[in-house]
């Protein structure tokens, strides 16, 4: 087990805090380990019978365009629940509102270097309304694609959001929701 000797902030702003932490792993042997803590997202596969809506918006940290399902996190400091983030996030990103939103399960975004988690759910029933992206969202794109095209672009790299494909394979992993969509 590592054991925390010290933490120290080292940046911090309205969406995330990079923190350094001095450690000591097992056998003695001290470091450093910097670790990003953010607040627990969630992202929405959005399935309207037929297809799945996805938003594209460009990447600074990848500098490219990249196509993923709604996701995100809420950052007033309040304690939310997952689904009350999901319905939030797929409503300011796509417009979409969903009747019916069923738990795929969890995973983190990035365990090496960072904290947070998502839940990733499926929607279904949905009902189309007007997007309201928050300030750094503005200019994403939406689109909706097939199952066969959306593995498609998950195979051959075209959707390369890590989150977009951990969330497809849990929805993959269950027999019943495979079957709704026809795989």
């Amino acid at each position: 087990m590592i054991r925390t000797l010290s933490s120290r902030v080292a940046y911090e702003n309205p969406w995330m805090v990079l923190r350094e932490d001095a450690i000591e792993r097992p056998g003695g042997v001290q470091g450093i380990y910097a670790v990003v803590d953010k607040p627990r997202g969630a992202l929405v596969v959005p399935w309207d019978g037929a297809r799945v809506h996805l938003i594209g918006q460009y990447r600074y940290t990848v500098t490219r365009d990249s196509w993923e399902f709604p996701q995100g996190s809420v950052h007033d400091g309040a304690d939310h629940a997952p689904e009350h983030v999901a319905r939030t996030e797929l409503q300011e990103e796509t417009g979409l509102t969903a009747r019916t939103l069923r738990p795929l399960g969890s995973f983190t975004f990035a365990v090496g270097l960072a904290s947070q988690w998502c839940d990733a759910f499926l929607a279904t029933d949905l009902q189309q309304g007007a997007p309201r992206p928050e300030p750094e969202e503005v200019g994403l794109r939406t689109r909706a694609v097939t199952v066969a095209q959306l593995e498609q672009e998950l195979r051959d790299g075209t959707i390369f959001d890590a989150a977009t494909l951990a969330a497809w394979q849990l929805l993959m992993l269950d027999p019943g929701l495979r079957a709704e969509l026809g795989r």
